[in-house]
């Protein structure tokens, strides 16, 4: 079993729990954090659990009506404000993800934020305009980029925005993805006037040329985010830009099996297989930390098998 640096031994089943958590449900963005120096992987996977089980909270509570998770995220949430205020938790999963903030300072309204969004999907299901969808990524994606931005320990301030937009391609490239299991819950998250700029109706699902072309916009939408965060890589020690070139890659392999599929995102889910991720961080740990162009990653569809989601919902 891998030793855990900078982890004191209380905590060390906190922080496995945490990483089998990531590997189990998060592959792209576990594989990518294997390239991190061992010292900072525990800490990515401690965040990557705190966001996957406030979302579980959201999504994942059976047929348990509304009032009841929106009581247990506010618990949850409750719970970790409080213990994070105190410095530990007894909690067996937030007690790594209180030491990971406390050690890498953090900001609580972070969490506040993100807790806040995950709220939203209890009683919004739909966004009008970009703007408005923007602002629901605040706290579901783009903050994750700067709960992350510290580990990662960032050598000029200017990161901040790639960081953060960088988490919008991300779940904007999971919105596309996961149009189908959205829709099984009721949600929309492609904005409103873009479906009637383009007259596409996702409650169809059927690929007609209206939805094609709506397809089309909002995947250079993601790849105009993606490139906007590819110029904060430059701003990162050498091991951490080589774990967000080699996460982008994989999630931009994403855009591009949509594509393949004739923006299909009905029939298969687009996803890079498991073993496509291992060579892309297996390359990433010994070639120059730039994102992969597009064609670089070529993915294979498979069936449905369920809603994987974080804030930035994970392939």
């Amino acid at each position: 079993m891998r030793r855990l640096p900078d982890v004191p031994e209380p905590l060390v089943a906190s922080y496995r729990l945490c990483e089998a958590v990531n590997r189990a449900h998060g592959t792209t963005y576990y594989w990518s954090t294997r390239i991190l120096p061992r010292a900072k992987q525990p800490h990515v996977f401690a965040v990557y659990a705190f966001c996957r089980h406030a979302d579980d909270i959201v999504d994942d509570l059976g047929d348990a009506p509304v009032r009841a998770r929106a009581d247990a995220l506010e618990r949850f949430g409750d719970r970790f404000l409080d213990d994070l205020a105190r410095g530990r938790s007894d909690h067996p999963l937030l007690g790594a993800t209180v030491h990971t903030a406390r050690r890498w300072g953090i900001d609580g309204d972070c969490f506040r934020r993100f807790l806040h969004s995950m709220a939203m999907d209890l009683t919004i299901d739909r966004y009008e305009t970009w703007g408005d969808l923007c602002g629901y990524m605040d706290g579901s994606a783009a903050v994750i980029g700067e709960m992350v931005l510290p580990i990662l320990e960032p050598l000029d301030p200017r990161a901040i925005g790639p960081a953060r937009d960088l988490g919008l391609a991300f779940q904007l490239t999971n919105f596309l993805r996961d149009v189908d299991e959205d829709l099984d819950r009721g949600r929309v998250y492609l904005p409103q006037e873009d479906l009637r700029r383009f007259g596409a109706d996702p409650w169809a699902r059927a690929v007609t040329p209206e939805w094609i072309d709506l397809l089309r916009f909002e995947v250079e939408r993601a790849r105009a985010l993606y490139a906007s965060a590819d110029a904060g890589i430059a701003f990162l020690p050498d091991r951490s830009a080589r774990c967000i070139a080699a996460a982008r890659t994989l999630y931009a392999g994403i855009l591009e099996r949509i594509e393949q599929a004739g923006y299909d995102v009905f029939s298969a889910r687009a996803r890079v297989p498991t073993a496509a991720k291992v060579r892309v961080a297996a390359r990433s740990l010994i070639g120059r930390p730039n994102p992969s162009p597009p064609g670089a990653v070529r993915s294979t569809g498979s069936p449905r098998t369920g809603r994987a989601a974080t804030g930035a919902r994970n392939p």
